[in-house]
Parts: structure tokens; C-alpha cells; sequence
């Protein structure tokens, strides 16, 4: 064997390894009887917990599942626009799309799904929070109006690397309501990306009295009782205004889109609720597993039968293949739907659709006279640009659905995504691992 092909034997062992311990359920349990010994106990998995000074990260490797699965709240909200200008309409519903996402992703909820909806002068916003089944629980989650304050430090010697908090900072009693808008902008000199905003005619008074006073100090804004920006103020502002610091221009978007939800509340009323049980979930999932199963199988024996000892040497390949593409759906997360899971099982077929392109090639270099070795080489490297163009095509598909696309759509196309990258590995890198193994030259 090889060098190379025994480094890469040992990193393919490993990284299945790991896969198979992320894998592990949350619970399992270990049940067995040997003479007089016996052992029933419950296993928690470990979860995943990286800290490397500042690098941290935290991973509980439990599956997400969506509202379809998990069960949950759907909700729809009703947008009143009467005291809202038509020009700012769709920027006060997606204002309030967006407060209404931040809150339930601060509260926990896996993978909400939060849309807008327009038809005619109705403007509407549809929630699902897969795991709450406390509606009045999900109403006060969402249905308050967002609440913009500009707040200063308790302690005047405060800087702006202090992140501010409730109780380290005091109301001014400028709010939301003082704030007329604001955008994105670029500063004209330097040409970094800004924050420019305008205040009403009683808010400009207010506003330039509080700046005068934090001349050089930090001005905290929340949005929702949360600090969303706290720069410091280096001139008085009354009318107009610009917020700068080390924002990139995507984070300009962002906190325009936030100020502006303070600046334009808009009443929510709900005109829709209900609850989505488990029950179909769980039937859902056995199915799907069921299917997933069946089509393992019948891949894997066709695989064998068709092409014997290369055929076995996919099937193994296959099963790391389904062990990697799980254990990433666990990292990454990806919460889980009946869409994804559709993904997940297509991604299969495709999975060895790789090797018999290959296998295919490998069999007409034999027929032209190529021993084992150098016949698999070159199948390999003559089928390599159609696989690579065919999964590519595939790729730019599930990018186009999953920008584009929402909810369920964004998560069949993640997960067939996923599953195509993997197959590619274990295609290119696995499968051809284990045939150099097992037809090595003598």
C-alpha cells in the first residue's frame, strides 16, 4: 500500500470514528446479560464543548426538527398600516419580520420559520416555532411592538468597550418615537459604511440636549431591552445624525432595519393560531426512516450484485456516507423537516451515481486490455469532469432554492446540498481509497 493511500485509510477510520460518536442518540440504552453479570443502564451522549480562550463553542449533537416533526405554534399576524406613509409600508413589515425573528432566536426556538406575506393592502407576517405549544406562550413571544431607547452609563467614566446592560445604564426618555428614520449610508471622506439618521422635530431637541451631555461618551441604543450599538458621540446632534464604528455594509442594513422598527412600530394583531401535534411528526419520521432504509438496501445490493468486489467497496463507502452526512446534520444544525429528510434520501441515489460513472469506465479500460491497477486509475480520472459538472449543476440548483426559497424549500435544498458535498468525499476519496487497498500492485 501505498503511503498516501495508507494516511488516507487512517483519516477516513478516524473521521468515521467521530461521526459514529456524534451520531450517538442523546439516550441509549445498554442492555445485556453475561453469566451473573448484568448491565441495563441509560447512556447520555456527550455533548460538544470547545474552548480555546476566545474560541468557544458549544454543540448539544441533538437532531432539529421542524414544526412538521417536532410539532409546535403557527401563527399569523396582522400588520396595521393605517399610521404608516404607503412609502414605508414593506420597510415597517420587514422591520417587524425581522424583530420578531431576533426575539424568538434569542428565546431558544430551533429553526422558527418567519415570513412575509402581502396581498392587496393586507400585510401579514406567518410564525412557526416548532417545539412551543404554549400559545399564549408564542403570542407574548412575538406580539409586542418593538421599543427603541437611547439610554447612557450609570458611570460617567464609562467607555465604549463596556458592553452595556440594564442595570449598568439609565433611561434618557428619547425612544423609538423621536426617531423619524434611518439608512445605510457611506461617510463622503473616509467611504466607510455609516448609519445616517433623521429625528422628529420634538425628538431633535431632546436628542441634542442628551448628546451635548455624552459629548465623548458612549450612547447605548436597545432595541427591545437589548444593546444592539453603543458609539460614541462625537458632536452634538439635533436634527440629523450619523452613527459610525467598525460596521461592514451588511451591518449598516442591519441596524438601519433595527432603528427603523423602533422609528416605525407597527400594531400586531394575531387572526390566526393553532397548534401542529407530534403525533403526525412522529408517524412521519418512522415512515421516512422506513424509506430511507429500504432504499439503502436496495442501492447497496444493487451496487453489489452489478459489480461484485467494486460494488461492495461502494456499499462501504455508502454507510460512511450516511454516517458523515448525519453527524453534519448535527453540527451544523440542520433542523430537520419532511422536505429535508426527502434531501437526505434523494442525496443517497446520488451518492453512488458517483461510483457507477466510475465503475462504468473502469470496466471499459479492462475490456481494452489495462490491468486492475491502472484501470481503476484511470476510470477515476477520466469520469472525474462529469461528476464534477453534474454536481456542480446540482449545487447551483440547491443555492438557487435556498436563496430564493423559504422555510421547507431552504431546508430540502440544505440538506441535498449537504448530502452532494459528502458524496463527492466519499466517491472521490473513500471509494477510491478502498480499491487501491484491495488492488494493489504486487
Amino acid at each position: 500500500m501505498r503511503t498516501p493511500t495508507r494516511k488516507l485509510l487512517w483519516f477516513i477510520v478516524v473521521l468515521t470514528l467521530m461521526a459514529i460518536v456524534v451520531d450517538l442518540p442523546k439516550d441509549f440504552q445498554v442492555k445485556f446479560t453475561l453469566g451473573n453479570i448484568k448491565v441495563d443502564r441509560i447512556i447520555s451522549a456527550p455533548n460538544l464543548n470547545i474552548n480555546l480562550g476566545p474560541l468557544q463553542f458549544s454543540r448539544d449533537l441533538a437532531i432539529k426538527e421542524g414544526l412538521d416533526l417536532a410539532g409546535g405554534t403557527h401563527l399569523v399576524l396582522s400588520a396595521d398600516m393605517k399610521d404608516i406613509k404607503p412609502a414605508d409600508r414593506n420597510t415597517a413589515l420587514a422591520s417587524a419580520a425581522n424583530i420578531i425573528s431576533r426575539r424568538v432566536n434569542l428565546y431558544g426556538v430551533s429553526e422558527p420559520v418567519v415570513q412575509t406575506a402581502r396581498t392587496g393592502q393586507d400585510y401579514r407576517i406567518i410564525v412557526e416555532l416548532p417545539g412551543v405549544k404554549n400559545i399564549d406562550q408564542a403570542i407574548s413571544l412575538v406580539g409586542q411592538t418593538a421599543r427603541l431607547d437611547f439610554r447612557e452609563f450609570k458611570n460617567a467614566t464609562a467607555s465604549a468597550m463596556i458592553v452595556p446592560t440594564l442595570e449598568n445604564t439609565i433611561d434618557t426618555k428619547v425612544t423609538g418615537k423621536d426617531l423619524q428614520s434611518a439608512q445605510a449610508d457611506f461617510d463622503p471622506q473616509s467611504g466607510a459604511p455609516v448609519v445616517s439618521f433623521t429625528m422628529t422635530g420634538d425628538g431633535a431637541v431632546k436628542f441634542a440636549a442628551l448628546t451635548k451631555k455624552l459629548l465623548n461618551k458612549p450612547l447605548a441604543i436597545f432595541l427591545d431591552n437589548m444593546p444592539i450599538s453603543w458609539p460614541t458621540v462625537n458632536a452634538v446632534i439635533s436634527q440629523n445624525g450619523v452613527i459610525t464604528g467598525n460596521f461592514t455594509t451588511e451591518q449598516t442594513k442591519q441596524l438601519a432595519l433595527q432603528l427603523n422598527a423602533g422609528a416605525l412600530p407597527v400594531p400586531i394583531k394575531i387572526i390566526e393560531q393553532r397548534n401542529v401535534g407530534a403525533t403526525l411528526g412522529s408517524q412521519s419520521v418512522h415512515k421516512s426512516v422506513i424509506a430511507g432504509a429500504i432504499g439503502l438496501f436496495v442501492v447497496a445490493m444493487f451496487m453489489l450484485l452489478n459489480y461484485g468486489k467494486m460494488g461492495f467497496m461502494a456499499d462501504l463507502a455508502l454507510l460512511i456516507y450516511s454516517l458523515l452526512t448525519l453527524a453534519l446534520f448535527k453540527l451544523i444544525p440542520v433542523t430537520l423537516t419532511l422536505a429535508g429528510i426527502a434531501g437526505f434520501i434523494l442525496s443517497i441515489g446520488m451518492a453512488v451515481d458517483a461510483n457507477i460513472l466510475i465503475f462504468e469506465r473502469t470496466k471499459e479500460e479492462k475490456r481494452w486490455g489495462k490491468n486492475d491497477v491502472a484501470a481503476i486509475e484511470l476510470g477515476f480520472n477520466r469520469a472525474f469532469p462529469s461528476i464534477r459538472d453534474s454536481n456542480a449543476s446540482t449545487l447551483i440548483t440547491c443555492a438557487v432554492l435556498y436563496w430564493f426559497g423559504t422555510g421547507i424549500i431552504r431546508g430540502f435544498a440544505l440538506t441535498l446540498a449537504v448530502g452532494v458535498l459528502v458524496s463527492l468525499f466519499s466517491a472521490i476519496t473513500v471509494t477510491r481509497t478502498f480499491l487501491r487497498l484491495f488492488y494493489r500492485q504486487k
